[in-house]
C-alpha cells in the first residue's frame, strides 16, 4: 500500500514534474512472473526513479547501510527504502553473499521482479564496469530471464557525495529479456557464469553508451582511496 501511494500521488508524479524523466522500452518488463532487472549504478538516485517508473513493484536489494544511517537523511532514506520493500543486504562476502543470492531467490520464488546492480557499487566516474556473477547464478538457477536496463544521466542529478539533487532530466532505457535457458542446470560452472555475466555487460554497454571497463568498480575505488591517503 505504502509503495502504490508513493508512486502514484506522492513521489511519482513530483518526479515526473521535476526531472521529466523519459523511458523507451518500458513494455520488455513482463506483466506478470518473476524477472530480474540488471541495471548499471550511476547514483544513488537510481535506486528511487527505477521502482518508481516502472510498471511493477521492483524489490531491490540495497546495501545494509542505507537502513542504518543516521540523522535527518537517514531516518528518510530508511523510511523509502522499507516503504517501497526494498531488502537491505549485507556485501562483505562469503556467508554473506550466500545469504543475499538466497533472500534474492526468494523474492524471485513469489513471482516478483528483482533488481539488481551487477557492477555491485556506483560506478565511480561514469563508466561501465565488469559485472559479478551473483545475477547469473541467481538467474539460472530461478530459471528467469534478465532484462537489461540503462540509467541515464542519473550521475549528473545526483554525483557521488553530493547531498542534495540537481534538477536535470534523465532517462530510463529497457532492453529485451535475455533469455539464458540454454544453461539450464549449469550454475555451479563458473565459465557458464562468467560468459553470462558478461553478455549482460555488453548489452548494459549497448543501452547506456557508457565505456566498459574490465574491471570491478569496488577495486577501482579502493585503489584511488590508497592514493589519496
Amino acid at each position: 500500500m505504502a509503495y502504490f501511494i508513493l508512486k502514484t500521488f506522492v513521489l511519482g508524479p513530483l518526479l515526473r514534474v521535476l526531472f521529466r524523466p523519459w523511458v523507451r522500452g518500458m513494455e520488455n518488463i513482463p506483466s506478470t512472473g518473476a524477472a530480474i532487472l540488471a541495471s548499471n549504478h550511476l547514483s544513488f538516485s537510481d535506486s528511487i526513479f527505477l521502482p518508481l517508473m516502472s510498471r511493477r513493484p521492483v524489490v531491490f536489494l540495497a546495501k545494509s547501510e542505507y537502513f542504518t544511517g543516521k540523522g535527518l537523511k537517514g531516518v528518510l532514506t530508511r523510511w523509502f527504502f522499507k516503504a517501497t520493500g526494498q531488502l537491505p543486504i549485507d556485501r562483505s562476502g562469503g556467508k554473506a553473499s550466500e545469504a543475499s543470492l538466497n533472500t534474492g531467490l526468494g523474492v524471485l520464488a513469489q513471482g516478483s521482479v528483482l533488481g539488481i546492480y551487477p557492477e555491485g557499487t556506483r560506478s565511480p566516474d561514469g563508466r561501465l564496469y565488469r559485472g559479478r556473477t551473483g545475477i547469473a547464478r541467481m538467474a539460472l538457477e530461478a530459471k528467469v530471464p534478465i532484462i537489461p536496463v540503462a540509467m541515464i544521466d542519473t550521475e549528473k542529478v545526483q554525483p557521488i557525495g553530493q547531498k542534495m539533487p540537481k534538477i536535470r532530466r534523465i532517462g530510463i532505457v529497457v532492453g529485451k529479456p535475455l533469455d539464458f535457458s540454454r544453461f539450464d542446470g549449469m550454475e555451479g560452472d563458473r565459465i557458464v557464469l562468467r560468459a553470462v555475466t558478461d553478455e549482460i555487460m555488453y548489452e548494459l554497454k549497448q543501452l547506456s553508451g557508457q565505456e566498459y571497463v574490465d574491471a570491478y568498480a569496488s577495486s577501482v575505488k579502493e585503489k584511488r582511496a590508497r592514493l589519496a591517503r
